[in-house]
């Protein structure tokens, strides 16, 4: 089962950017579609976008599409999440995950707060 670990959380202000990683442990040199999920406190997760396992194509929530941007180096093993212009809506745990190995990581904090 593939793992995926994410990092690069953390707090920045209203209009700033950060950059998340998801490091993904392959098996058998298979590569994977990703996506991102995030959660707020007492809201559902949901559905931030994706990537295709080659990174020909991605898809994004309308709620973040133009801000945010995902991309991947299957030679470093890892997908990224660029997210810029970011609001105190975006406040929430993100996570990545391999929808066809079921794997979820375990998630890092975004805090956008003044």
């Amino acid at each position: 089962q593939v793992q995926l670990v994410e990092s690069g959380g953390g707090l920045v202000q209203p209009g700033g950017s950060l950059r998340l990683s998801c490091a993904v442990s392959q098996f058998r040199y298979r590569t994977y579609a990703i996506s991102w999920y995030r959660q707020a406190p007492g809201k559902e997760r949901e559905w931030v976008g994706g990537i295709s396992s080659t990174g020909s194509s991605t898809n994004y929530a309308d709620s973040v599409k133009g801000r945010f941007t995902i991309s991947r180096d299957n030679g470093k093993n890892t997908v990224y999440l660029q997210m810029n212009s970011l609001k105190p809506e975006d406040t929430a745990v993100y996570y990545c995950h391999a929808p066809t190995s079921g794997s979820w990581g375990q998630g890092t904090q975004v805090t956008v707060s003044s």
